[in-house]
C-alpha cells in the first residue's frame, strides 16, 4: 500500500477529544471534516475552535486572517457518508466496542480503498476492531492525550495485521502537528494510561476508605511529586465512566487488583456523577463541562474540628543529614528559635554551616536579604546532646530511616523533653505508633513528614496515630502554616499518601520493562509527554535510589499484602548488583562518573 498524503482527515465524534483533535488538524493546515449525530456536540465544535482560534489572535499567535483560514477548514456533518473523500479517519467515539464496530463497519461501505483507519481507544483492544474490519491492514489506534492541542504525546497502535504503510504514515503526520509518537502494543492502557489508571484507581480507593479528603489526597500528588493535577481531580476531567472502562480492561487482563476498579467509581458512574462533563465527580462543578469546583456538602471545614494547638516557641531538630539542615532551615527562617542536635558538637556545626551556605544561595539570588540572613542563623544553636532540647515546644527527628533508631531516640525525647512538647517524627515509611509506643506520652507523638528537599518542598505529611492528642495534632498544623508549608492529614500507615500512591506506579513501570513490551526511553517519555509528570519513573528512580525504592516497597507490600505490590525482581536484581541509581553512577541507565 502507497503511503497516503493525509491532508483530509475525518474525525467521527465531536466530543471534547474529537474537538481536540479537529482543531489541531484544521491548524496544521489540513481539511478537516467533523462527524457526529448530536447537533449540540457539532454545533459545540465549531464554537470551541472559533473561540480557541479567537485566542491566538488575541495573543498575538496568528492573525485574523489565518484565523479565518483554519475556521473554513473546519466542516461538520452528521452522516458517516461525509468520510468518503478522507485519507485518514480518526474514530473517538464512546469506549464501547459494540459502538466503535458499527463506526468502522459503516466506514467499510464509504471510505477509499486506501484510507486508513484510526481508532482513539485507549481501553478497547485494535485488533479484535481491525480484525473486524473488511481491511484490517489498514486500521491501528491513534491516541492522543486529553487536552489533546496541548499535550505532545501520541501512542500509535499496530497490531500484527496493521501494514507498515499506514503505521509510517500516522507516525509522519504525527510529528507535523507537533507531537511525540511513539509506537506500542496493543494492551488496554497501553503505555501512559497502563500506569496512570492504576494510581487513579488506588487514589479512588484511598478516598473510599476516608484515608484522606479528596483535597489532600490531591494536594499531596500535586505538591508531593509536582504533578500538574490530582488524581481525583484528573478523574473528573477524564471522566469517571472512562476511567471505569478503563479499568475494567485491564483487570480483564491482568487480574491484579490494583487494576480492579474502586467500588466508589462504580457508584459515582451509575449515578451519572461522571465528573466535568457532568458537572460533578469527586468535587462539584459550576455546571457541565465547567472547569470551576464549587463548594459541596463534602468540603471539609478549613478551620477544622476547632481544637486550638500547644504555643510553639522553639523548635528542636535531632539529625545532621540533608533532611535534618534543611527542616532546620525552615524552622529558622520562618522566625523560630532553633536548637539542632547531632551526634556530636562537630556534625551540628556542619549541618548549621550547609543551612548558611544556603542562606548565602538565597541572598545572592535576591530571595533573602543579608540581615535576613543574619537573623536566621543567630535563630539556630547547635548541640551534641538530646539534653539541649529540654526547653523546646516541639521537638523533631530527623535521623536515619530505621525503627529501632527512631524508637531509642523518642525514649530520650521522652525524658529530656518538657512536659506537654509535642513529638514529631520525619519517618516517611515507619509507623509512628511504633516510634509513640516508646514514650510515656504517646498523646503528644505525631507524624511530620516533609520532603526533600525541605526548604523547597511545600507539603507536609501530618499523621496521627490512633493515641495522638486532638491539640498535638493541631500543634503540627498550626506550625506549617506558619512555616509557610501545606499540610495534608492522613493516617498511620505505610507510605501515607504520596509513597503509597507513587511507588506502586513506579514499580508497574518496572513490570513493563521486565515484561518487554516498552522500553525505559518510551515509557519515560510517555509520562512526561502524556502525562504532565515533571520526571519518567525510571528518571525518578534513578534519582530517589534503586535501595530506597526497593525498601518502601517491600514496607508497602508488607502492610497490605497485596501481590500486585510485590517488587519487581528486575529492581531487586538491579539492587543486588549494586546498580542503586545516580548515587552509583548506574542504575536503570548509566551515568557519567563524577
Amino acid at each position: 500500500m502507497d503511503r497516503p498524503a493525509l491532508r483530509t482527515i475525518a474525525v467521527v465524534g465531536l466530543g471534547t477529544m474529537g474537538t481536540g483533535i479537529a482543531d489541531i488538524l484544521a491548524r496544521s493546515g489540513r481539511e478537516v471534516i467533523g462527524i457526529d449525530t448530536n447537533d449540540a456536540a457539532a454545533r459545540h465544535a465549531v464554537a470551541a475552535l472559533e473561540a480557541s482560534t479567537a485566542r491566538s489572535v488575541r495573543l498575538e499567535r496568528m492573525s485574523e486572517p489565518e484565523r479565518r483560514e483554519v475556521l473554513s477548514r473546519f466542516r461538520t456533518y452528521p452522516d458517516i457518508e461525509a468520510a468518503a473523500e478522507a485519507e485518514l479517519v480518526i474514530e473517538v467515539v464512546p469506549e464501547d466496542y459494540d459502538t466503535k464496530c458499527q463506526v468502522f463497519a459503516a466506514l467499510d461501505t464509504v471510505v477509499k480503498p486506501g484510507t486508513i483507519l484510526a481508532t482513539g481507544t485507549n481501553a478497547l483492544s485494535v485488533t479484535r476492531l481491525a480484525a473486524d474490519s473488511d481491511r484490517p491492514e489498514r486500521v491501528l489506534g491513534l491516541h492522543f492525550f486529553n487536552p489533546a492541542p496541548a499535550m505532545k504525546l501520541v501512542e500509535i497502535v499496530s497490531s500484527v495485521l496493521t501494514s507498515p504503510e499506514a503505521v509510517a504514515a500516522v507516525t509522519d503526520l504525527a510529528r507535523e502537528l507537533g507531537k511525540d509518537p511513539i509506537a506500542v502494543g496493543d494492551r488496554p492502557g497501553f503505555v501512559a494510561d497502563g500506569l496512570l489508571f492504576g494510581y487513579l484507581n488506588q487514589a479512588a480507593a484511598m478516598y473510599e476508605a476516608r484515608y484522606a479528603s479528596r483535597e489532600d489526597i490531591d494536594a499531596a500528588m500535586r505538591l508531593g511529586c509536582g504533578l500538574p493535577m490530582g488524581p481525583l481531580a484528573l478523574l473528573d476531567l477524564i471522566g469517571i465512566d472512562t476511567a471505569r472502562t478503563v479499568l475494567d480492561a485491564m483487570y480483564a487482563e491482568s487480574r491484579d487488583r490494583l487494576h480492579a476498579p474502586a467500588p466508589v467509581l462504580r457508584q459515582l458512574s451509575d449515578a451519572g456523577l461522571t465528573g466535568r462533563k457532568a458537572g460533578r465527580g469527586f468535587y462539584t462543578y459550576e455546571g457541565p463541562g465547567s472547569a470551576t469546583v464549587v463548594p459541596d456538602s463534602l468540603t471539609p471545614d478549613p478551620a477544622g474540628s476547632g481544637t486550638a494547638g500547644r504555643p510553639v516557641a522553639s523548635v528542636g531538630v535531632a539529625g545532621s543529614g540533608t533532611m535534618a539542615s534543611g527542616i532546620a532551615e525552615v524552622f529558622a527562617k520562618a522566625g523560630y528559635d532553633t536548637v539542632l542536635v547531632a551526634r556530636s558538637e562537630e556534625k551540628a556545626e556542619a549541618a548549621k554551616a550547609r543551612i548558611a551556605s544556603s542562606f548565602s544561595r538565597s541572598v545572592a539570588k535576591g530571595r533573602m536579604s543579608d540581615e535576613d540572613r543574619e537573623a536566621a542563623l543567630a535563630r539556630i544553636t547547635t548541640a551534641g546532646s538530646l539534653d539541649a532540647l529540654a526547653g523546646v515546644d516541639l521537638a523533631v527527628e530527623a535521623v536515619a530511616e530505621d525503627l529501632e533508631i527512631k524508637r531509642q531516640l523518642f525514649a530520650t525525647l521522652d525524658k529530656v523533653c518538657k512536659e506537654g512538647a509535642v513529638l514529631a517524627t520525619t519517618t516517611s515509611s515507619l509507623p509512628v505508633v511504633a516510634c509513640a509506643r516508646a514514650t510515656s506520652r504517646p498523646q503528644d507523638v505525631v507524624g511530620m513528614h516533609f520532603f526533600n528537599p525541605a526548604p523547597a518542598m511545600k507539603l507536609v505529611e501530618v499523621v496521627r496515630t490512633v493515641l495522638t492528642a486532638d491539640d498535638a495534632h493541631a500543634t503540627v498544623r498550626e506550625v506549617c502554616a506558619r512555616v509557610r508549608k501545606h499540610p495534608v492529614d492522613c493516617g498511620d500507615r505505610a507510605g501515607f499518601i504520596v509513597n503509597a500512591l507513587l511507588f506502586p506506579y513506579l514499580n508497574n513501570a518496572v513490570k513493563m520493562v521486565q515484561e518487554h513490551y516498552a522500553s525505559l526511553d518510551d515509557i519515560d517519555a510517555a509520562m512526561r509527554l502524556g502525562g504532565g509528570y515533571p520526571m519518567g519513573p525510571f528518571e525518578l528512580l534513578d534519582v530517589v535510589g534503586l535501595d530506597v525504592s526497593l525498601a518502601i516497597e517491600r514496607v508497602l507490600h508488607r502492610e497490605f499484602r497485596d501481590p500486585g505490590l510485590a517488587p519487581a525482581p528486575l529492581l531487586e536484581h538491579l539492587v543486588a548488583a549494586g546498580c542503586l541509581g545516580r548515587k552509583s553512577g548506574r542504575g536503570f541507565r548509566e551515568y557519567a562518573s563524577r
